[in-house]
């Protein structure tokens, strides 16, 4: 499947937002929009590109803060795991514009269909968007790393499930589009992060935890 995929980097935690759509048409959404509503949807226009909903890929305040102005100048529904939208505050306050998904639900923009990539671990309702050979990974995936997994509603055991049942599951050409531009390079792929992602290593839960629970300098 041929995707218009664009990346913003915006703010000040070196998030990264993200517009998609089918390659061929005018419509988008908007993944994660978060700190400068007028810069998402001035590159949406500045490539021709209708805003059709946003894609929640978690709630942490840095991944939606741009909601609730995103909703006064537009209104979209917003596409969210149910077990987020029941831990998060933030979205309860939007809740009318939240779709709740469910883990494969799909999201279509134009002619394009988005999977939504259940991945509990980082929160509850952790989602990562799937279409062709693209995998937006909010805070599951990052380069050479993945997502906390001591802050409220985490789950290490879940992240290694997410990462060994789910990510891994899906072809190795398929590409990385992270959340924040926290590795060498902004754009990889589940190859690249199979070889060399410290995360991708190990063969059972009780390693993986233990590794991802020990704190580092």
């Amino acid at each position: 499947m041929a995707l218009y995929l664009r990346q913003l980097p915006l703010g000040p935690m070196k998030n990264f937002v993200y517009l998609v759509g089918p390659e061929h048409g005018t419509e988008a959404l908007v993944v994660d929009p978060a700190w400068d509503v007028g810069a998402i949807l001035g590159a949406a226009a500045e490539d021709g590109r209708t805003l059709v909903g946003a894609f929640v890929s978690h709630c942490h305040h840095d991944h939606i803060n741009g909601l609730p102005d995103l909703l006064a100048a537009q209104d979209l529904p917003v596409y969210a795991q149910r077990e987020e939208l029941a831990f998060s505050p933030e979205l309860q306050r939007v809740k009318d514009a939240v779709v709740p998904l469910s883990p494969g639900g799909t999201v279509a923009v134009g002619s394009a269909r988005f999977r939504a990539l259940h991945t509990p671990g980082h929160t509850p309702g952790s989602q990562c968007l799937h279409a062709g050979d693209a995998l937006v990974s909010g805070d599951t995936l990052f380069v050479n790393g993945c997502g906390r997994c001591d802050l409220k509603g985490s789950d290490p055991a879940a992240m290694y499930r997410s990462i060994s049942q789910v990510l891994l599951q899906l072809p190795r050409q398929t590409v990385l589009f992270p959340g924040h531009d926290y590795g060498d390079v902004p754009v990889s792929s589940l190859e690249r992060e199979d070889a060399h992602n410290p995360f991708f290593q190990f063969a059972d839960v009780e390693s993986f935890v233990r590794f991802r629970m020990t704190p580092r300098r």
